[in-house]
């Protein structure tokens, strides 16, 4: 007989494997319960990022095939934000340049105002910082499908409010995403203590065996 139990994990603790520090994978679960053999056998099903399809600022379509089998950082910004913006783009040009050239991660930065954040303008945003467009893609397309990446996906929250500076709220975190489309980690893009964790964090992705 088969079945699930679906467990909502929003927030782990880190959990010890043999005597080394392993991330915890965020996010929903199915645990499937079932015989094989005369034999109960349980398979654990994790959430991962949905497929998604947005474009880059050279006008290339990015999707879950640019980022299938690499560990990649993910945030969501827009280039007009007047508060906590300009902040975690500096603390995640320090990750950036941390790992540039690994060709086993990948940034991706979207922006929860495409209306504004066109191709171009997310183009040149992307050559003031130095980024290289091979490695830190900055994305825009649907709005609707961003902000339902960004709740469903990520764990993030964006969203219009014309209360908020710059007309949107948003959370600042910057999301660790393995090379298997789970969320791994959660951190404070404004904080440098955090964003020293996630280069850690990040090592520790790259090391790490199934």
């Amino acid at each position: 007989m088969k079945y699930k139990i679906i467990i909502l994990v929003l927030l782990a603790g880190l959990l010890i494997a043999c005597g080394k520090k392993k991330l915890p994978i965020l996010g929903e679960r199915a645990v499937d319960v079932k015989t094989v053999n005369g034999q109960e056998v349980i398979d654990t099903i994790y959430q991962t990022v949905p497929d998604f399809s947005l474009t880059n600022q050279d006008g290339k379509i990015i999707d879950q095939n640019t980022i299938n089998g690499k560990i990649y950082v993910a945030d969501f910004f827009f280039v007009t934000c007047p508060t906590i913006c300009p902040r975690m783009k500096k603390n995640l040009l320090t990750v950036y340049e941390a790992f540039k050239g690994n060709p086993n991660i990948l940034f991706l930065s979207h922006t929860i105002d495409p209306e504004h954040d066109s191709v171009a303008v997310l183009k040149n945003f992307a050559e003031r910082l130095g980024a290289d467009s091979k490695q830190w893609h900055f994305l825009t397309g649907n709005r609707d499908s961003i902000y339902e990446l960004a709740t469903h996906g990520y764990y993030a929250t964006a969203l219009p409010d014309s209360t908020e500076p710059g007309g949107y709220v948003h959370s600042g975190g910057l999301i660790l995403i393995d090379k298997n489309r789970r969320v791994r980690g959660i951190y404070d893009g404004t904080s440098e203590k955090d964003t020293k964790t996630l280069m850690e964090d990040m090592e520790l992705l790259l090391n790490e065996k199934e």
